[in-house]
């Protein structure tokens, strides 16, 4: 494998690149519809092709898979860019602030480099395989909170949620126990917050690969619980995934979903 250094600065600079063309697509962009609540904006597409342009001219015999190129089959190659131009389309639609742009590696079905960016508050996000994350450029830390009562967590749940979908079942059975609940639109970010110890757990069942795959390396590199949202091993083309600050906390988690 090569140095993962300079996959890593790609990935920041990529998901820069990407975060400047929906700032640069504000209040100007059309919108259409794949689905009555999941939203397909000009932005998307910019943000992307910003994205994959940069990533092409270095890496071109690089595997990609990105929202709005969703070919799972780029995983098989040995290096892989997972990509969501867009997480959070519909926040970004209602001027809603809270929307990020993620951009991850894979090497041989491993997470090596993953960066989230909030080009609305500047923060970014990055992590490195073996070598912990940072925000902006000082490294991050998941909070101490080992008990679910204590914790703050957030959910997601899919475009279109039925009242017996698994992610609205396990927000009934969370929202309970746990200190608060909160649902920001954007499973990037979730994830980020995670990292950076302003959330303290999280999950999603029904969730794509470039949704989660730089953010579950980020909660990983800074000392979090990561594993599907069953509680087995986390894998990049399921998407899924359970995360928390603690053992402690992630195994409450765990038990409370799958009572």
């Amino acid at each position: 494998m090569q140095d993962s250094g300079p996959l890593k600065a790609l990935c920041e600079e990529a998901a820069r690149a990407g975060g400047q063309e929906l700032l640069a697509w504000r209040d100007r962009f059309s919108t259409r519809e794949k689905s009555a609540c999941d939203l397909v904006t000009d932005a998307d597409l910019a943000s992307q092709r910003a994205i994959r342009t940069l990533i092409s001219r270095e890496y071109p015999d690089h595997g990609f898979l990105g929202e709005e190129s969703p070919d799972p089959q780029q995983l098989e190659l040995p290096y892989c860019w997972v990509v969501d131009p867009l997480d959070g389309t519909t926040n970004y639609v209602h001027g809603f602030p809270c929307y990020a742009v993620s951009v991850a590696v894979v090497h041989k079905g491993e997470l090596i480099a993953g960066a989230i960016f909030d080009p609305l508050a500047q923060e970014c996000f990055i992590a490195e395989r073996g070598k912990g994350s940072q925000l902006n450029g000082k490294s991050i830390r998941v909070s101490k909170t080992t008990q679910l009562h204590q914790a703050l967590v957030a959910v997601s749940f899919p475009p279109s949620p039925q009242s017996d979908s698994p992610d609205i079942l396990a927000f009934m059975k969370v929202s309970p126990i746990c200190q608060a609940v909160r649902r920001t639109g954007s499973a990037a970010l979730n994830l980020a917050y995670v990292a950076c110890g302003r959330l303290d757990a999280h999950w999603a069942n029904f969730i794509h690969s470039w949704d989660s795959a730089a953010g579950v390396l980020l909660v990983a590199e800074a000392g979090g619980v990561t594993a599907s949202f069953a509680g087995g091993e986390d894998q990049v083309a399921q998407g899924d995934y359970c995360v928390a600050s603690s053992q402690e906390l992630f195994h409450e988690v765990q038990s409370v979903l799958h009572s």
